[in-house]
């Protein structure tokens, strides 16, 4: 079995004239990214790799979210296709990961990522929010053969908010 979770970036700031790949987190995608981690460290399974967008906000993303979960610093690399709008390379890096790994958490971008959450889930979901995190589960073992598998988790940072 393999489970993938895919995080979007949390809010980002258009405030500074920056390159997109270098905008920060605005204080809202901050706070987000914060409850998420919170939220998350109750849920998740062990993770055995994090794979990152190289993206400001997708990598102030992860560091957040990841600084709540007992996850070691080793398995985490920033993935340069995973800075990808379309999803195509996201897939790839999805489909060619090694499959001693079980459980894969992912960061990046819109559309990329709720166009894969279903493509691969068994839940349609409208829009992957910011900071929203989506995990399946496949019952395939290799991950080149992953198709449609089981939303085990959708998570909406609106949700979290009193």
């Amino acid at each position: 079995m393999k489970t993938l979770y895919l995080i979007r970036h949390a809010k980002s700031s258009w405030e500074f004239d920056l390159p997109d790949d270098k905008r920060p987190l605005n204080n809202r995608g901050l706070n987000d990214a914060e409850l998420i981690g919170e939220h998350l460290k109750t849920l998740i399974k062990p993770i055995d790799k994090v794979l990152c967008s190289p993206a400001e906000r997708a990598y102030s993303t992860a560091k957040i979210i990841l600084s709540h979960l007992e996850i070691d610093d080793s398995v985490f690399s920033l993935e340069p296709d995973l800075y990808d709008f379309g999803g195509h390379k996201v897939i790839e890096v999805i489909k060619n990961c090694d499959d001693d790994v079980d459980t894969l958490m992912i960061f990046g971008h819109n559309h990329a990522f709720t166009s894969i959450a279903n493509l691969f889930g068994s839940e349609s979901i409208d829009n992957l929010p910011t900071a929203g995190v989506v995990c399946i589960e496949f019952k395939e073992n290799n991950w080149k053969d992953i198709t449609v598998g089981k939303n085990l988790l959708t998570i909406f940072p609106k949700s979290l908010k009193k």
